[in-house]
Protein backbone atom coordinates (compact mmCIF):
# COMPACT_ATOMS: atom_id res chain seq x y z
CA UNK A 1 0.00 0.00 0.00
CA UNK A 2 1.32 3.76 -0.80
CA UNK A 3 2.28 4.81 2.48
CA UNK A 4 1.46 8.35 1.69
CA UNK A 5 -2.13 7.68 0.52
CA UNK A 6 -4.70 9.74 2.42
CA UNK A 7 -8.44 8.86 2.73
CA UNK A 8 -10.05 11.56 3.49
CA UNK A 9 -12.88 10.51 5.47
CA UNK A 10 -10.50 8.25 7.46
CA UNK A 11 -9.48 8.13 11.32
CA UNK A 12 -7.02 5.96 12.19
CA UNK A 13 -6.72 5.56 16.02
CA UNK A 14 -3.69 4.00 18.12
CA UNK A 15 -5.05 3.14 21.74
CA UNK A 16 -4.61 0.86 24.48
CA UNK A 17 -3.82 1.03 28.23
CA UNK A 18 -1.09 3.51 29.55
CA UNK A 19 2.95 2.17 29.13
CA UNK A 20 2.33 0.61 25.86
CA UNK A 21 3.77 3.01 23.59
CA UNK A 22 0.78 4.16 21.64
CA UNK A 23 2.35 8.44 21.19
CA UNK A 24 5.49 6.88 19.57
CA UNK A 25 3.96 4.41 17.55
CA UNK A 26 1.11 6.98 16.14
CA UNK A 27 4.15 9.80 15.48
CA UNK A 28 6.06 7.11 13.58
CA UNK A 29 2.34 5.96 11.68
CA UNK A 30 2.29 9.76 10.90
CA UNK A 31 5.16 10.64 9.78
CA UNK A 32 5.04 8.04 7.01
CA UNK A 33 1.90 8.94 6.10
CA UNK A 34 1.78 12.67 5.94
CA UNK A 35 -0.66 12.42 9.08
CA UNK A 36 -1.67 14.44 11.76
CA UNK A 37 -2.03 13.46 15.46
CA UNK A 38 -4.84 14.57 18.03
CA UNK A 39 -4.52 13.44 21.80
CA UNK A 40 -7.22 12.00 23.49
CA UNK A 41 -5.36 12.31 26.94
CA UNK A 42 -7.48 13.90 29.46
CA UNK A 43 -4.56 15.47 31.49
CA UNK A 44 -2.40 16.21 28.58
CA UNK A 45 -4.35 19.05 27.51
CA UNK A 46 -2.96 21.27 30.60
CA UNK A 47 0.03 23.42 30.12
CA UNK A 48 2.59 22.55 32.94
CA UNK A 49 1.33 19.14 33.28
CA UNK A 50 4.11 17.45 31.46
CA UNK A 51 5.81 14.59 33.53
CA UNK A 52 2.64 13.13 35.15
CA UNK A 53 0.64 13.13 32.13
CA UNK A 54 3.50 11.41 30.21
CA UNK A 55 4.04 14.00 27.86
CA UNK A 56 6.83 13.50 26.52
CA UNK A 57 7.28 15.92 23.00
CA UNK A 58 10.58 14.42 22.21
CA UNK A 59 7.90 11.35 20.96
CA UNK A 60 6.77 13.67 18.25
CA UNK A 61 9.70 14.22 16.73
CA UNK A 62 10.74 11.18 14.14
CA UNK A 63 13.82 11.25 12.03
CA UNK A 64 14.58 15.00 13.38
CA UNK A 65 11.31 16.72 12.00
CA UNK A 66 8.33 17.08 14.72
CA UNK A 67 5.20 15.57 13.70
CA UNK A 68 2.19 18.06 14.17
CA UNK A 69 -0.26 17.34 16.85
CA UNK A 70 -3.04 19.01 18.44
CA UNK A 71 -5.12 19.04 21.86
CA UNK A 72 -2.03 19.24 23.87
CA UNK A 73 -0.98 22.06 26.38
CA UNK A 74 -4.53 23.98 25.48
CA UNK A 75 -5.85 24.72 28.95
CA UNK A 76 -4.72 25.93 32.27
CA UNK A 77 -3.86 23.93 35.65
CA UNK A 78 -7.16 24.15 37.51
CA UNK A 79 -9.63 24.99 34.19
CA UNK A 80 -12.38 22.94 33.68
CA UNK A 81 -11.58 20.68 30.61
CA UNK A 82 -14.41 18.00 30.17
CA UNK A 83 -15.36 15.51 27.47
CA UNK A 84 -18.03 17.91 25.94
CA UNK A 85 -15.22 20.48 24.65
CA UNK A 86 -12.61 17.57 23.68
CA UNK A 87 -15.40 16.64 21.18
CA UNK A 88 -15.98 19.74 20.10
CA UNK A 89 -12.10 20.88 19.62
CA UNK A 90 -12.00 16.96 18.56
CA UNK A 91 -14.38 17.40 14.79
CA UNK A 92 -12.77 20.71 14.79
CA UNK A 93 -9.25 19.16 14.53
CA UNK A 94 -10.11 16.37 12.42
CA UNK A 95 -11.67 18.81 9.76
CA UNK A 96 -8.87 20.96 9.98
CA UNK A 97 -6.16 18.03 9.15
CA UNK A 98 -8.36 16.60 6.57
CA UNK A 99 -9.16 19.78 4.54
CA UNK A 100 -5.74 20.30 4.20
CA UNK A 101 -5.34 16.91 3.05
CA UNK A 102 -3.72 15.03 5.52
CA UNK A 103 -4.33 12.11 7.56
CA UNK A 104 -5.75 12.29 11.28
CA UNK A 105 -4.21 10.17 13.67
CA UNK A 106 -5.96 9.87 16.98
CA UNK A 107 -4.33 9.03 19.85
CA UNK A 108 -4.70 8.86 23.46
CA UNK A 109 -5.51 6.23 26.44
CA UNK A 110 -8.92 8.17 27.77
CA UNK A 111 -11.88 5.83 26.37
CA UNK A 112 -14.50 8.06 26.46
CA UNK A 113 -12.80 10.65 24.79
CA UNK A 114 -12.66 8.07 22.12
CA UNK A 115 -15.69 6.99 22.42
CA UNK A 116 -16.59 11.06 21.79
CA UNK A 117 -14.58 11.11 19.08
CA UNK A 118 -15.90 8.20 17.05
CA UNK A 119 -19.26 7.13 18.42
CA UNK A 120 -21.32 9.62 16.25
CA UNK A 121 -22.93 11.17 19.00
CA UNK A 122 -22.70 14.32 19.99
CA UNK A 123 -22.70 15.84 23.35
CA UNK A 124 -23.45 19.18 24.95
CA UNK A 125 -23.16 19.72 28.78
CA UNK A 126 -26.54 21.06 29.96
CA UNK A 127 -26.51 22.82 32.97
CA UNK A 128 -29.34 21.63 35.86
CA UNK A 129 -32.65 23.60 36.24
CA UNK A 130 -33.73 23.35 39.45
CA UNK A 131 -37.18 25.38 38.97
CA UNK A 132 -38.02 22.71 35.87
CA UNK A 133 -36.99 19.66 37.93
CA UNK A 134 -39.28 21.01 41.02
CA UNK A 135 -41.95 20.92 38.21
CA UNK A 136 -41.40 17.53 36.74
CA UNK A 137 -40.83 15.80 40.04
CA UNK A 138 -44.71 16.69 40.47
CA UNK A 139 -45.81 14.19 37.23
CA UNK A 140 -46.46 10.79 36.68
CA UNK A 141 -44.13 8.64 35.43
CA UNK A 142 -46.12 7.90 32.11
CA UNK A 143 -46.76 11.63 32.01
CA UNK A 144 -43.46 12.19 31.54
CA UNK A 145 -42.64 9.24 29.50
CA UNK A 146 -45.05 10.84 27.06
CA UNK A 147 -43.58 14.21 27.43
CA UNK A 148 -39.90 12.86 26.85
CA UNK A 149 -41.35 10.70 23.81
CA UNK A 150 -42.63 13.90 22.29
CA UNK A 151 -39.30 15.48 22.28
CA UNK A 152 -37.23 12.70 20.72
CA UNK A 153 -37.30 9.30 19.95
CA UNK A 154 -36.66 7.08 22.81
CA UNK A 155 -33.65 5.00 21.39
CA UNK A 156 -32.14 5.05 25.07
CA UNK A 157 -35.01 2.95 26.71
CA UNK A 158 -32.86 3.13 30.57
CA UNK A 159 -34.18 6.73 30.15
CA UNK A 160 -37.67 6.04 31.58
CA UNK A 161 -37.08 3.39 33.49
CA UNK A 162 -36.27 5.77 36.33
CA UNK A 163 -37.67 8.98 37.26
CA UNK A 164 -34.89 10.87 38.26
CA UNK A 165 -32.88 9.76 34.59
CA UNK A 166 -36.23 10.53 33.13
CA UNK A 167 -36.10 14.12 34.63
CA UNK A 168 -32.62 14.65 33.58
CA UNK A 169 -33.47 13.43 29.88
CA UNK A 170 -36.30 15.83 29.66
CA UNK A 171 -34.17 18.41 31.01
CA UNK A 172 -31.17 18.06 28.40
CA UNK A 173 -33.76 17.26 25.32
CA UNK A 174 -35.48 20.87 26.09
CA UNK A 175 -32.04 22.73 26.45
CA UNK A 176 -30.75 20.71 22.98
CA UNK A 177 -34.32 22.78 21.40
CA UNK A 178 -34.00 26.05 22.35
CA UNK A 179 -29.86 26.06 21.98
CA UNK A 180 -29.43 24.16 18.98
CA UNK A 181 -26.37 26.00 17.59
CA UNK A 182 -24.41 24.57 20.62
CA UNK A 183 -24.40 20.92 19.03
CA UNK A 184 -21.51 20.29 17.12
CA UNK A 185 -21.73 19.34 13.89
CA UNK A 186 -20.38 15.77 12.99
CA UNK A 187 -17.83 15.39 10.37
CA UNK A 188 -18.20 12.64 8.15
CA UNK A 189 -15.74 9.80 8.95
CA UNK A 190 -14.61 6.19 9.24
CA UNK A 191 -12.71 5.30 12.02
CA UNK A 192 -10.44 2.18 12.19
CA UNK A 193 -8.91 1.39 15.71
CA UNK A 194 -5.84 -0.16 16.45
CA UNK A 195 -5.20 -0.84 20.23
CA UNK A 196 -1.89 -2.05 21.38
CA UNK A 197 -1.62 -4.89 23.95
CA UNK A 198 1.36 -6.68 26.24
CA UNK A 199 0.91 -9.79 27.95
CA UNK A 200 -0.60 -9.02 32.04
CA UNK A 201 3.02 -9.31 33.55
CA UNK A 202 5.19 -7.25 30.48
CA UNK A 203 2.54 -5.10 31.00
CA UNK A 204 2.90 -4.53 35.09
CA UNK A 205 6.68 -4.47 34.25
CA UNK A 206 6.75 -1.34 32.22
CA UNK A 207 4.13 0.41 34.24
CA UNK A 208 6.45 0.31 37.38
CA UNK A 209 9.61 0.93 35.02
CA UNK A 210 8.19 4.02 33.36
CA UNK A 211 6.77 5.07 37.14
CA UNK A 212 10.56 4.87 38.00
CA UNK A 213 11.66 6.77 35.47
CA UNK A 214 9.22 9.57 35.59
CA UNK A 215 10.28 10.37 39.26
CA UNK A 216 13.74 10.23 38.01
CA UNK A 217 12.86 13.13 35.88
CA UNK A 218 11.12 15.04 38.22
CA UNK A 219 7.68 14.30 38.63
CA UNK A 220 7.91 15.74 42.23
CA UNK A 221 9.52 18.69 41.53
CA UNK A 222 6.89 19.20 39.08
CA UNK A 223 4.42 19.05 41.24
CA UNK A 224 5.75 21.64 43.74
CA UNK A 225 6.55 24.05 40.80
CA UNK A 226 2.75 23.64 40.43
CA UNK A 227 1.63 24.45 43.75
CA UNK A 228 4.17 27.69 43.88
CA UNK A 229 2.24 28.56 41.04
CA UNK A 230 -0.47 29.01 42.94
CA UNK A 231 -2.88 26.00 42.39
CA UNK A 232 -3.77 24.15 46.14
CA UNK A 233 -3.12 20.24 46.85
CA UNK A 234 -6.99 19.67 46.32
CA UNK A 235 -7.64 21.02 42.56
CA UNK A 236 -4.05 18.89 41.82
CA UNK A 237 -5.61 15.28 43.05
CA UNK A 238 -8.81 16.04 41.52
CA UNK A 239 -6.44 15.06 38.20
CA UNK A 240 -5.92 11.55 40.57
CA UNK A 241 -2.96 9.12 40.14
CA UNK A 242 0.48 10.87 39.84
CA UNK A 243 -0.82 14.02 40.99
CA UNK A 244 -3.00 12.32 43.60
CA UNK A 245 0.00 10.36 45.24
CA UNK A 246 2.59 12.79 44.82
CA UNK A 247 0.67 15.89 46.30
CA UNK A 248 -0.16 13.79 48.85
CA UNK A 249 4.19 13.03 49.71
CA UNK A 250 4.58 16.97 49.32
CA UNK A 251 2.40 18.05 51.44
CA UNK A 252 3.61 15.49 54.08
CA UNK A 253 1.47 12.46 54.18
CA UNK A 254 3.07 10.06 52.36
CA UNK A 255 6.53 8.92 52.27
CA UNK A 256 8.49 8.66 49.33
CA UNK A 257 8.19 5.02 49.93
CA UNK A 258 4.47 5.12 50.20
CA UNK A 259 3.74 7.29 47.68
CA UNK A 260 5.66 4.91 45.49
CA UNK A 261 3.80 2.10 46.52
CA UNK A 262 0.10 2.66 46.33
CA UNK A 263 1.00 4.93 43.07
CA UNK A 264 2.66 1.96 41.87
CA UNK A 265 -0.97 -0.02 42.17
CA UNK A 266 -3.00 2.60 41.18
CA UNK A 267 -1.96 2.81 38.00
CA UNK A 268 -1.96 -1.53 37.50
CA UNK A 269 -5.27 -0.92 38.55
CA UNK A 270 -6.44 1.82 36.22
CA UNK A 271 -4.84 0.37 33.26
CA UNK A 272 -7.33 -2.56 34.05
CA UNK A 273 -9.76 -0.15 33.54
CA UNK A 274 -8.84 0.80 30.48
CA UNK A 275 -8.75 -3.03 29.50
CA UNK A 276 -12.23 -3.25 30.72
CA UNK A 277 -13.25 0.01 28.79
CA UNK A 278 -11.82 -1.28 25.56
CA UNK A 279 -13.50 -4.58 25.79
CA UNK A 280 -16.71 -2.55 26.70
CA UNK A 281 -16.09 -0.66 23.50
CA UNK A 282 -15.75 -4.17 21.18
CA UNK A 283 -19.12 -5.36 23.06
CA UNK A 284 -21.43 -1.71 22.13
CA UNK A 285 -20.05 -2.86 18.48
CA UNK A 286 -16.75 -0.62 17.78
CA UNK A 287 -13.89 -3.39 16.08
CA UNK A 288 -10.55 -2.87 17.56
CA UNK A 289 -7.25 -4.67 16.17
CA UNK A 290 -4.90 -6.14 18.51
CA UNK A 291 -1.60 -5.36 18.05
CA UNK A 292 0.88 -7.39 20.13
CA UNK A 293 3.10 -5.25 21.75
CA UNK A 294 6.06 -7.12 22.05
CA UNK A 295 6.17 -6.70 17.56
CA UNK A 296 8.85 -4.30 16.57
CA UNK A 297 7.69 -0.26 14.99
CA UNK A 298 8.23 -1.83 11.88
CA UNK A 299 6.06 -4.86 12.13
CA UNK A 300 3.30 -2.65 14.16
CA UNK A 301 3.16 -0.45 11.15
CA UNK A 302 3.09 -3.04 8.71
CA UNK A 303 -0.09 -4.59 11.14
CA UNK A 304 -1.92 -1.01 10.37
CA UNK A 305 -0.99 -0.90 6.43
CA UNK A 306 -2.69 -4.38 6.20
CA UNK A 307 -5.85 -3.26 7.78
CA UNK A 308 -6.28 0.77 7.34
Amino acid sequence: MDHTENKSDQLLVITGPTATGKTQLAARLAARIGGEIISADSRQVYRGMDIGTGKDLRDYVVDGNLVPYHLVDIADPGEEYHVYAFQSNFFQAFQDITKRGKQAVLCGGTGLYIDAAISGYRLIKVPEDPELREELEQLSMSTLTDMLAGMKPLHNTTDITDKKRLIRAIEIARYEQAYPDERPAIPPMKPVVFAIHFQRNELRKRITERLQTRLQDGMVEEVRRLLEQGLNPEQLRFYGLEYRYVTDHVTGNLSHEAMFQKLNTAIHQFAKRQMTWFRRMERKGTPIHWIDGSLSTKEKLHVIDQKR
